[in-house]
């Protein structure tokens, strides 16, 4: 009998290392899964199958197509690398019974990815990964070993095809005030960091008039070696470009553009933290949603106070951002976010879109005629005080992270000297303390870290508290 990895869905689908875990074996384990789970749910169900950049991507997506096709489900593939927004789109646009996305997100280049949307567009709920999960050990403990794969013609598989992106953008040309871009007469820099956005986010910029210069279009699946995250490490290049050419703003998506990366005209990086709140307070300003704000539990509460200023609440969800996207299809928020660079707007996808929120931000510079700094600056007055979250990611032995989860299930009246006003068990463990200040520690759900969370109202609070967290954390 051969024993199967685990397929175990994240906070953002199902990840693992090329050629260790993410094998065409566990593919087909994954997509059998899948086929079995929406047979069960529908009748003559259609799925799509899309791909970012990333190596063995078309390979991959291939197999799920065979696969799908010989659980009789019906299949469309992307004829090429297609942003996981514009997937999203798709299956609301043509009523789709969900898809497959072979994407890693922002992870590293030896890193691969499913992520499965169901029927609503979203990023699968954790009662539909489970049974996914279930499926696939009941698939290894009845035939012992892994589903061979379907026999595939010499002349590829026939499936029909499709292309995402002229739908896609036109969608954005509705949500997005390009008119307002336009007469400000302002130029931008995109990065596409060698993932799905190219052609997407320069794109939407160019046809509607709008000045732009791209970079990192082609396709690199080792991704410069640093990886498609839109980290203020990997954005330097894009900074320099933009100091360079005198852009108001350098605007970049991550690997699969769900994720979105803004530097400022000085070529300072702009945390998605603050992001968050600008286009949020944005865009009540501007289309009129008086409506609350949704964030994760590890996200900024500046979002909360910019939500406070309009008489709005702020719903808190645990970290993934289908449980954003759940309320975004009640129609119950004008915009939802998470810390890790997602967001999405009402009427909109239920799921991330990079490329929308970059072009919301360029709108935003362009409506406003003010830097990000100044509007973060003018922000924080209209809401009285300042928030300054940073994030660190702790690499821990299995002793020190069972160490830590014990410590943080005590419920503490005082912690690293402060005294806690409230503890919150949403997703980890956070602490909130009298000044304003909190932390949360929660493992991740993509990698193998734990993850420190802190705001503060200054850098320098932030960063001390970073400091004694970390200490706290590693003190066995």
């Amino acid at each position: 009998m051969m024993n199967a990895s685990p397929i175990k869905f994240g906070t953002s689908g199902w990840r693992g290392l090329i050629a260790d875990d993410f094998t065409f074996a566990n593919v087909r384990l994954a997509v059998t899964a899948i086929a079995e789970h929406v047979n069960s749910k529908m009748r003559n169900p259609m799925i799509l199958v899309g791909y970012d950049t990333r190596f063995y991507s078309e390979e991959f997506s291939q197999l799920a197509v065979a696969i799908l096709q010989a659980h009789k489900v019906r299949t469309l593939l992307c004829e090429t690398f297609t942003p996981t927004p514009a997937v999203a789109y798709e299956i609301l646009r043509s009523k789709l019974d969900g898809a497959i996305n072979f994407t890693a997100s922002h992870n590293p280049a030896q890193y691969h990815g499913l992520k499965f949307s169901s029927a609503d567009a979203g990023p699968a709920l954790p009662e539909v990964t489970r049974d996914i999960e279930a499926r696939v050990a009941r698939i290894i403990a009845k035939d012992g070993a892994y589903p061979s794969s379907p026999a595939v013609p010499s002349d590829g598989v026939k499936t029909e095809t499709v292309n995402l992106r002229e739908n896609y953008l036109k969608r954005l040309g509705e949500l997005v005030r390009f008119e307002t871009l336009r007469k400000a007469n302002v130029k931008f820099v995109t990065d596409a960091l060698h993932g799905c956005g190219s052609g997407y986010l320069d794109g939407a910029l160019a046809a509607h008039g709008v000045a732009v210069e791209a970079m990192r279009t082609d396709r690199d699946c080792l991704f410069d070696g640093t990886g498609p995250d839109v980290s203020a490490e990997n954005l330097a290049p894009l900074g320099k470009a933009v100091v360079d050419s005198g852009a108001a703003a350098g605007l970049a998506t991550d690997g699969d553009a769900d994720r979105f990366g803004i530097i400022d005209r000085d070529g300072t990086w702009i945390q998605p933290n603050h992001i968050l709140a600008l286009v949020y307070d944005y865009i009540v300003e501007t289309r009129g949603w008086n409506m609350p704000a949704a964030r994760s539990v590890a996200t900024s509460q500046l979002i909360d106070a910019a939500a406070k200023s309009h008489g709005q609440k702020t719903f808190q969800t645990p970290v993934g951002f289908k449980y954003i996207g759940q309320l975004i299809r009640e129609d119950k928020i004008a915009l939802g976010g998470e810390e890790s660079a997602g967001l999405t707007i009402r009427g909109h996808v239920p799921e991330k879109d990079g490329i929308l929120a970059c072009l919301l931000v360029a709108e935003m510079i362009a409506a406003r005629g003010a830097s990000l700094g100044e509007q973060i600056r003018r922000l924080f007055k209209k809401v009285g005080r300042e928030f300054w979250p940073m994030r660190a990611n702790l690499h821990l032995h299995d002793e020190q992270k069972a160490n830590t989860v014990n410590k943080a299930a005590v419920d503490a009246s005082t912690l690293l000297g402060r005294k806690v006003v409230s503890m919150d068990r949403t997703d980890g463990a956070k602490f909130s303390f009298e000044d304003g200040s909190w932390m949360l520690l929660r493992l991740s759900g993509t990698e193998p870290l734990l993850r420190l969370y802190v705001e503060a109202n200054s850098a320098e609070a932030s960063a001390k508290l970073t400091s004694e967290a970390t200490k706290w954390v590693l003190e066995n």
